[in-house]
């Protein structure tokens, strides 16, 4: 390795370093406060470190990674929201005294390892290392902060359909290595294009890596675990879980079908297009039903992840871009979502605050915490002036400029009827509290400081987007 590499992989290396110190520092003491602070100090670090690597990018880091201005963009998304997990995770379990805590962070630096690494993935070796370490990880983290049964039910889910998936990643990956004899993304994309005697082995391949992706990203047909650990989950899991492991495995995908022409395949083109349509409406129809505020954002995610590859196929810098800020946009916004309800959850409850009637009259009691979420939710639906706005716009005019007619019907339709589920809670939230649900006395300051800069990037990236644009163009275009 070069010093370019060095430079380059610095954060990751960091990452690394950081997840070491803290699994000692729990050895040696057993501290909430001090494993929490060092988890987010080190988070902290590590996002500063990332405008130092780009200078040295783009550069080859061995065979298996590249570390380049996407790479870097999808890795900083990841930290900056395992950041934002990491501090809505102390409030969250510093309300209760239920088990050993510090562990949890050492899962949640393990998870965000895993997630770092993939956008920066050029190879199936480390696409799928990669993955195995996020998706280990999660499995502890969607029980490990609950006394709930239902928490280690979806643990045991996420487990079970979690492995499922892989196994259909790892056959689609030996396909295409018996085909073509290699596993590097660009080596497949140039063997792909001059033809094999064995195409199909590649298609079979293909499809099964779209199979288990999409059980990954959850898109219909592949989804009903969703909304089962989104619910059971705590509330900055569940976060992590929507933000974080999405932006890697859509950046880490997307990667792969650009390197290894998956975009010029009509058939594949056809399949992705079906899959968009079917959970673009699906996941808003399934969560047009929802009594579960966190059942309901799960289905939602459903349908955002349907509205991503709209951009996935448009290709193209435009699409690419249009991803890019989608990502960002949704990011920042089910972030804030799922950080309000972990915010209002009552400690020692014996689940979140989930449910609709929970948010009844929270214009009068929460005010501040109630304008945030109407504001979150109005821009998962695509309202001015938020990003989800002008990620919506952005994505149309990737589709339309491909011609994806039908995806971007699907994309106007879904988000109308997002609209209406999204306007139910807002209306929740405005009517008298006649409920005897008890609600925390006091939010944490720091709790309310994130969820404020949230909304502060929220609004004014929707207001005058130019130098989120500006920096996605320079970074992935």
């Amino acid at each position: 390795m070069t010093a370019a590499a060095f430079a380059a992989f610095a954060p990751f290396t960091l990452l690394g370093t950081l997840t070491i110190i803290v699994m000692l520092l729990i050895a040696i003491r057993r501290s909430h406060k001090l494993a929490a602070f060092s988890t987010i100090t080190g988070l902290g670090l590590c996002c500063i470190a990332l405008p130092f690597a780009a200078p040295a990018s783009p550069v080859q880091v061995t065979p298996l990674f590249v570390i380049d201005g996407t790479a870097l963009f999808y890795a900083g998304l990841v930290l900056g929201a395992a950041l934002v997990v990491a501090i809505l995770s102390y409030a969250y379990l510093d309300s209760t005294a239920h088990g050993p805590r510090e562990e949890y962070y050492l899962l949640l630096l393990t998870a965000t390892l895993g997630a770092a690494v993939l956008p920066a993935s050029v190879h199936f070796a480390s696409f799928f290392l990669g993955l195995e370490t996020l998706s280990i990880s999660l499995l502890g983290l969607i029980a490990y902060a609950s006394p709930r049964a239902t928490a280690a039910e979806a643990g045991i889910k996420y487990l079970i359909l979690g492995g499922a998936s892989s196994a259909f990643l790892l056959f689609g990956m030996a396909l295409i290595y018996a085909d073509l004899g290699t596993m590097s993304f660009a080596d497949i994309g140039t063997l792909a294009h001059a033809g094999s005697p064995h195409d199909l082995y590649r298609l079979a391949g293909v499809a099964m890596i779209l199979i288990g992706v999409a059980f990954k990203l959850s898109l219909v047909p592949f989804h009903m675990w969703t909304p089962d650990i989104y619910e059971a989950a705590p509330a900055p899991v569940t976060a992590f879980v929507a933000v974080v492991s999405k932006i890697a495995v859509f950046a880490v995908i997307l990667r792969y079908f650009i390197l290894a022409e998956g975009p010029a395949d009509a058939s594949l083109r056809m399949g992705l297009a079906v899959i968009a349509i079917l959970s673009m409406l699906g996941g808003n129809v399934l969560a047009l039903l929802q009594n579960n505020v966190k059942r309901m954002l799960a289905y939602s995610s459903i349908a955002h992840l349907g509205y991503l590859l709209v951009a996935f196929l448009a290709a193209g810098t435009l699409g690419i871009e249009a991803a890019a800020y989608y990502l960002a946009a949704y990011a920042v916004t089910s972030l804030g979502a799922f950080g309000i309800v972990g915010l209002l959850s009552a400690p020692g409850a014996g689940r979140d605050a989930d449910q609709i009637d929970d948010y009844r009259g929270l214009f009068r009691t929460r005010p501040f915490l109630a304008a945030s979420l109407a504001l979150m939710l109005l821009s998962l639906a695509g309202i001015p002036p938020t990003m989800g706005f002008f990620g919506k716009f952005y994505l149309i005019v990737a589709g339309v400029g491909t011609g994806l007619f039908w995806p971007v019907a699907a994309l106007v339709l879904g988000s109308v009827i997002g609209l209406y589920y999204y306007l139910r809670v807002l209306v929740v939230m405005a009517m008298p509290n006649e409920s005897t649900t008890p609600v925390p006395v006091t939010v944490p300051l720091f709790g309310t400081a994130v969820i404020a800069v949230l909304l502060a990037l929220l609004v004014a990236l929707g207001t005058y987007p130019a130098p989120a644009i500006a920096l996605i163009r320079m970074a992935v275009g």
